[in-house]
């Protein structure tokens, strides 16, 4: 073997590896992520079916002192997701990747997430911003938690941009569920299909769950 073709070898290692690199941290984030909305999901749940319960559990919530932390953390993650699928989007791009995205199991669905990841993306960092501007800088009083949710809903804009991202969520974890396995290398034909439905799964509870939400809220302001 030539040293040229050696070194060649090494540079093209080092381009497989980054790329791992890259999946793994999409990976690793986006699950991070994915537990916070989970948990962020059971939490507004008690908006709509027990208020006071909501408005005890978010004064609790708010007294916590590693709460500050955890927003850093989270931020981080929601930062670094973004940013290492953008270097995986244009490393395809640079790579000639300019294929348009079809599903191998005939899967319509699966084929609109991928291919809407990006826009998706997008869409949750605005909503993210508008969320935060709204009810969180400034956070409302204790109690009041409540009383301002329902009034940024009762806006019909406002209810448009937190029904689409409901949906954008769901699009996501409709993808994401399955690749993040993929990326982790934790995928394969015997736990493939379960997979796929956990995933699936999920993600028609949080796109109903923070849907069913938003219009409860909404209609009883």
């Amino acid at each position: 073997m030539s040293s040229r073709s050696f070194g060649f070898d090494n540079v093209c290692d080092a381009e497989l590896m980054g790329v791992s690199v890259v999946r793994f941290w999409v990976a690793l984030s986006g699950s991070m992520l994915v537990v916070f909305v989970l948990v962020h999901l059971a939490g507004v749940l008690l908006a709509a079916l027990a208020p006071a319960s909501f408005e005890s559990y978010a004064a609790s919530l708010h007294r916590v002192a590693l709460l500050p932390f955890l927003e850093i953390g989270l931020l981080v993650a929601a930062l670094s997701h973004v940013g290492f699928s953008l270097k995986k989007a244009i490393s395809n791009r640079l790579a000639g990747n300019h294929a348009n995205l079809v599903s191998r199991r005939q899967d319509p669905l699966a084929a609109f997430a991928a291919a809407n990841q990006a826009i998706g993306g997008l869409l949750l960092l605005l909503f993210l911003g508008l969320h935060l501007s709204q009810l969180r800088w400034p956070r409302p009083e204790a109690g009041e938690e409540l009383v301002a949710l329902r009034v940024v809903l009762s806006q019909p804009f406002n209810l448009a941009i937190y029904l689409a991202a409901a949906l954008a969520v769901g699009l996501h974890l409709v993808h994401g569920g399955e690749a993040v396995h993929r990326s982790l290398g934790l995928l394969d034909p015997v736990n493939a299909v379960r997979i796929r439905k956990a995933a699936r799964g999920m993600a028609w509870l949080v796109l109903g769950g923070f849907s069913l939400v938003t219009l409860l809220l909404a209609a009883h302001y």
